[in-house]
Formats: C-alpha cells, sequence, structure tokens
C-alpha cells in the first residue's frame, strides 16, 4: 500500500463529475490498483475514488497549472480520476502482506440477545414474550407474539442444521400441550441454513429465517458510494 499525504485537487471525470479543490489530503493506492482521497473525516469513507480494475499512470503537468505532479487514474470504462498534487508531505510504500479477513463474533448467545432487542425482524407486529422460556426439556430461546397474538417460538443458531430443527420440534411438542400458549408455531433461525434442515423445518410447518448479523447489530455497509 501506498500512502500520500500531499495537497491535491481531484477532479472525477465520467458519468458523473465531482471537483474537489485543492486542500491537504491522504491519498491511498492500494495493491489491488485502487485509489481513494480521504479527509481527516468521515471515518473510513473516502471523498472520492476509483475501484479496480483501474491503472494510475503520473502526467507531466499542464502548461500554466500550479502543481508537482499529475495522477490520472482509469478504469475500463475510460472514467478518469485525475489528481493535481502541490506539496507533498509524506510518500511511503509498505507491504501489508495476505489479511486473513473478519472473523464474526456472532455467537449465538449474541444472536438471541441482538433478535430479542430487534423482534420485528421476525415480521411486522412481533413482540417480545421473553428470552430463553424455560420447558420441561430446556429452555426455548425465544417466546414472542405475532401480529395477531398468537404464540411464536425461536430458535436461534449460528448454522442451521437438522438436529436443530430436531430440537425445536420437541420444543413445539411440548408447548402445543400447554392450553394457555397453544397454538404454537416455530421459526428456525440461523445465519445460513442447509439445505436438509430447510427441507425437514418447513415439512414440519416451521418458518426458517436468514440472520443478518451486520444488520442487525446497526453495522453500516462498506460498500463506496460516490455521494
Amino acid at each position: 500500500m501506498r500512502l500520500v499525504i500531499a495537497e491535491c485537487q481531484v477532479d472525477y471525470v465520467g458519468r458523473l463529475t465531482a471537483h474537489l479543490p485543492m486542500a491537504r489530503r491522504l491519498l491511498l493506492v492500494k495493491n489491488d490498483g485502487s485509489v481513494s482521497v480521504h479527509a481527516d473525516d468521515r471515518a473510513y469513507k473516502p471523498l472520492n475514488w476509483m475501484s479496480p480494475p483501474c491503472w494510475l499512470t503520473e502526467q507531466p503537468v499542464p502548461e500554466g497549472t500550479s502543481g508537482t505532479a499529475l495522477w490520472v487514474v482509469t478504469n475500463k470504462a475510460g472514467e478518469e480520476l485525475r489528481i493535481l498534487l502541490g506539496e507533498v508531505e509524506l510518500d511511503s510504500s509498505h507491504e501489508l502482506g495476505i489479511d486473513p479477513g473478519l472473523v464474526k463474533d456472532g455467537v449465538e448467545a449474541h444472536l438471541q440477545e441482538l433478535l430479542a432487542e430487534h423482534v420485528q425482524t421476525l415480521g411486522p407486529g412481533y413482540t417480545l414474550v421473553r428470552r430463553e422460556y424455560m420447558t420441561a426439556i430446556g429452555p426455548v430461546d425465544l417466546l414472542c407474539r405475532d401480529a395477531s397474538g398468537a404464540s411464536v417460538a425461536v430458535e436461534i443458531k449460528r448454522r442451521g442444521e437438522i438436529d436443530g430443527v430436531e430440537q425445536l420440534t420437541r420444543y413445539l411438542e411440548l408447548m402445543n400441550r400447554d392450553t394457555t400458549l397453544a397454538p404454537v408455531s416455530g421459526v428456525f433461525a440461523a445465519q445460513l441454513i442447509k439445505p436438509q434442515a430447510r427441507t425437514l423445518a418447513e415439512d414440519r410447518g416451521i418458518r426458517c429465517l436468514i440472520l443478518d448479523y451486520d444488520a442487525l447489530r446497526g453495522t453500516e455497509s462498506t460498500e463506496f458510494r460516490l455521494f
């Protein structure tokens, strides 16, 4: 990765046009070819950027223009990010190596807590009765009521497999004997549900729900946007 801190003027020329007047900024040039322009705010979001595949060339500064260098970053569509450099304070390159990737902390207990906080992920009008609703054979992760007031038992897994469906089936059989709860329907919720587990659940009238961990946490997407 190349890091450059410099006075710069930035113009994006393509389907849209955008202009950043001369100011002190951080420029990131990554090994994948991407180039992004950052100010000292906006968290991780750049002011402007060019995503790969793209190519950076250094060209002569046009006559009559005050600057020390001109970067032209071009993508396969012919759009250009033109960066006119003024005074350069830092220009350094660093080898970061291969990144192992993000390891998420979405354990089942945390998923249960998040889904309890955002119970309407289950559907409009859902309300939480309680977490860890105890039965004679163990606790159901969530006991809820749907918009009509009917009871719903929710079993939560990181990875939904057949044994999780069997577990929820046993809870439902027991809970439906309780006249204060019955009828009780089931929701099998997980970050990933294996096809065999989904088939078994749906055959038993259990609804399957894929949980988006980042959405439950309220994590903002890292996808770059121009405006």
